[in-house]
């Protein structure tokens, strides 16, 4: 029988301000920094390293169809090395069309937000976004 998998993405005990301050190149560590305080207001929650190396905000619990269910962030980004990437709700890029053409230099896929810089984003369309995201999750909540 196979040993069961730990979950990796749990939340750590590592300090946000050194885990923000070892970000490079500096311009990422300052995105990374004002996308933390942006995540920050918009779900009312403190910032919490999780394991590979995601900052998230909040938390709620999620269950798939197949059984497999867990703990996630209500809101988080990871800083790395080519992209800052925000994760939302899967399938937002689809409901969220309209939104994403005002936001400016961005990709997609389908739970992530890649952006390159925040310098050329509408911040105020980020946090619909972010809002957005955190008001799903917490419906979804199914914390027993």
């Amino acid at each position: 029988m196979a040993a069961k998998k730990e979950p990796t993405l749990v939340p750590t005990k590592g300090s946000v301000a050194e885990f923000l301050d070892a970000i490079e190149p500096e311009p990422r560590r300052a995105d990374a920094a004002r996308l933390c305080d942006l995540m920050r207001e918009a779900t009312g929650a403190e910032p919490v390293v999780w394991g590979g190396g995601i900052v998230g905000f909040g938390s709620y619990h999620y269950r798939y169809a197949s059984g497999h269910q867990g703990d996630a962030p209500l809101a988080g980004f990871a800083p790395r090395k080519q992209h800052l990437v925000v994760y939302l709700t899967p399938g937002f890029a689809e409901r969220q069309a309209s939104t994403l053409e005002r936001l400016g230099p961005h990709r997609a896929s389908k739970g992530c937000l890649y952006l390159k810089a925040l310098a050329g984003v509408d911040h105020e369309v980020l946090r619909q976004l972010i809002d957005c995201t955190v008001r799903e999750h917490r419906a979804a909540d199914e914390r027993p």
